[in-house]
Formats: structure tokens, sequence, C-alpha cells
């Protein structure tokens, strides 16, 4: 009876005495278990990286903006800032408009917002102060609008001239003395139009008196914690539906309702599940490269099951019996398998480690990483193995020994 151990020197004998072949066999499976590997460590990669992105901002964080003009006004701000669970709120306006400074003009981003507005959105400074709610022509500029996107550079109490596009049609240009530079921050999340290092910022109320407005573009909103932004989040909701007019069996039908809101948990829930689907798909096209690879794995173990035709009707002869020879070829296919598995394993970790550099992610290798390209590598070697085992078990041992 042949023991497993037996067996292992026996199938590692017979890869070395084929290194080639052996080495094209595995090929396959590097290639299908790096790419798992890779595109697995790429998704938690992502994830985390999505995470630390709306950490930065701030996890209590909540939005609402208007999808039409007069929607809301100060009665809004206030049902807002008395909804319970609300530690801070802003309002906003917004409008892409002509910013000079000596000579120079930029299309730049501008945000009329209040003094709650530094602590809602969770940004520091690199000089000077934010607004105060009694500013008029004052602004503070982000560390991208102050440091790259002019000839010079634009420092505190520099004056800079900002052309609006007024409500009725008018073209108005006023000049704003730079108050603060907001620190170009590690880490920012567009999607919740929080990217202050591009943008300036200037008194609302100053903003609405030169548009000639007196509604807002919508809220930045601060929870009181994380355990209670979603509560806090469904309140608001539920107040401003009311206010508006909008019918409480419509609550759930953005489209009937002529603003957008969401927080950073409902971003956070989005961008993971975009993640990890990404992750699946390009994952289950990896797994082609397994499939491939394992059937060259049973192409090559058919071939040699051919060609040690005479040694299997040798070892029958012996007394060898139809166990031992399946546990010898399927223990040589995990093998191959198995080391496809380790250096495929290793190229995935390589590759991951540098598209995360290239992607300015950060390297996220769970150990479930080398338990999985083992487990893929085995699972894969003894599926491929099966098959030509099987047929070398039944082998008659006189028609064997008779090709010899």
């Amino acid at each position: 009876m042949l023991s497993p151990a037996q067996a292992i020197e026996i199938s590692l004998g017979s890869i070395g005495s084929a290194k080639l072949r052996s080495a094209l066999t595995t090929l396959g499976i590097i290639i299908g278990v790096a790419a798992v590997i890779a595109n697995v460590s790429l998704g938690a990669s992502f994830n985390q990286y999505f995470n630390d992105e709306i950490g930065a901002v701030g996890s209590n964080f909540i939005v609402v903006y208007s999808q039409n003009i007069d929607v809301f006004f100060d009665k809004e701000l206030e049902i807002i800032r008395n909804t319970p669970g609300v530690d801070g709120v802003s309002p906003i306006n917004q409008q892409m408009a002509k910013v000079t400074y000596m000579s120079t003009s930029r299309q730049i981003d501008i945000q009329g917002v209040t003094e709650d507005y530094d602590e809602v959105a969770n940004f520091g400074l690199d000089s000077g102060t934010f607004l105060t709610d009694k500013d008029r022509y004052v602004a503070v500029i982000g560390a991208d609008v102050a440091y790259e996107k002019f000839d010079k550079k634009i420092s505190i109490k520099n004056p800079i001239d900002i052309t609006f596009r007024r409500e009725d049609g008018g073209v108005v240009t006023r000049t704003f003395i730079v108050k603060g530079v907001i620190t170009d921050p590690e880490t920012t999340f567009a999607q919740t139009g929080v990217e202050p290092e591009i943008r300036v910022f200037i008194p609302i109320d100053t903003m609405n008196e030169i548009l000639g407005k007196e509604d807002y573009g919508g809220f930045f909103i601060k929870a009181e914690s994380l355990e209670v932004v979603r509560e806090t989040s469904d309140e608001i909701d539920k107040r401003l539906a009311r206010s508006l007019g909008v019918p409480s069996r419509d609550l759930e039908n953005d489209d009937a309702k002529p603003y957008l809101m969401f927080d950073q948990i409902e971003i956070l829930e989005e961008t993971n599940q975009l993640s990890t689907a990404l992750s699946s798909l390009l994952t289950s096209v990896a797994l082609i490269s397994l499939i491939v690879g394992s059937i060259g794995i049973m192409n090559i173990m058919l071939v040699t099951v051919a060609e040690r035709t005479p040694e299997i009707g040798l070892l029958k002869s012996l007394g060898y019996n139809e166990r031992d020879i399946l546990l010898l070829f399927i223990i040589e296919s995990m093998i191959v398998g198995l080391i496809g598995g380790i250096i495929g394993t290793i190229a995935g970790i390589g590759a991951a480690s540098i598209a995360n550099d290239l992607l300015d992610v950060p390297d996220v290798f769970p150990v479930s990483l080398i338990f999985l390209g083992f487990f893929v590598s085995l699972l894969v070697g003894l599926v491929a193995g099966v098959y030509p085992a099987r047929k070398a078990a039944r082998m008659n041992p006189v028609e064997a020994l008779r090709k010899e």
C-alpha cells in the first residue's frame, strides 16, 4: 500500500524529471491565481480608500441639494437647524465665476456659505481665519486657488475680483479681500462637493445680495454623531417634505421631491457596493485563466499517464492497487497546482502593490489572500487531476506492461 509520503516523493521525482513541461503546466495556474489575488486585493484597497476619504470629510455629514430654484429659504434653514440630532448647518449657494488676480483670470467655483460651514465641512486653514456671519466682502480660498491657479501666489489680505452673473442676466464685478487659505487636504471626496482646495468661499448673504436672490441652493449638515446620522437624515427629509408640500406617500420617491439628499453612510455603502461589484467582475474574468490552467493540467496529466503506462503496469504488478495509483497521480496534480498557487500568490500581491502605488490607494493584503491562493490552486489541481488519475488507476497491468 502506497503511503502519502511515498506518493509525494514519487510525484516530486516525476515533476523534477520533466521541468520544462511542469513549468508550462503551472503557467496557467500562476496567471489565474495572480489575477484573482490582485483583483481581490485591489477591491479591498479601494474599499479602504473610500472609507478613508469619507472619514476625512466626516462620517456624520449630510447634504441636501435643491433640484429647482426658489425651493429653500430661511424657513427651511430653521427647520433643519431645529431638527433633533443636528449639530450644525450651513446654507450654500454656488456659481462658476471669473476670478481675477493681478491681471490673470480663471473660472473658479464660488460658494456662498455661513461661518458654520467651517465646522460642518471639517477642513483646516493654512493661514488666516474662516468667514464669520459679520463679514461682507472677504473671501477664504483653497490652497490650489492660492498657490497654483494664478501666475503669482495669493496671500491673505490680497484683493481678488470676482465677476458674477446676476439672476436678472446682468454681470457685476466685486472686489474681495482674502481672509484665509484652506489647507490642501490629504484626502477629499468629490461626490460630496467638498473639495475646498479648488474653491473660493464668500459670505452667503453677500453672494445673495450680489446675485439678487433670496433662496439657497442647498444645505451642508453635520449630525451630532455617526450613530444618529441615518435617523437625523430621515427626520430632516420628513420635515422638509412636509414644509414643501410633498405628500408623505412620496417620501421614498426622489422624483416627487424638489431636492436630493444623501449622507456619508449612504455614499460609503454605494461606493463599497460599486467597488465590490467591480472586483467581482474582474475576479470572474480572472477565473477564466484558472479554468484554462486546470484544463492545461488535465491535458499534461493525461500525457503523463500515457507516457508512464509501462510504469503504471509495473507498479500494479508489484501489488499497488487502484487506490495507490489514484493517490499518486492526484497528489502529483495537486503539487503542480500548489507550486503555481505559491508563485501566483506572490505575483498577485506584487502586482496589486504596484497598482496601488500607481493609483495612490493604500495597500490592503488580508491574510486570507494567502489561504485563498493556496486553496484555489490545490482545488484546481485536485479537480484537474481526478480524470487522468482515474484513467491511470483503471489500467489493466498486463496491457500496460505490453506497451513498454
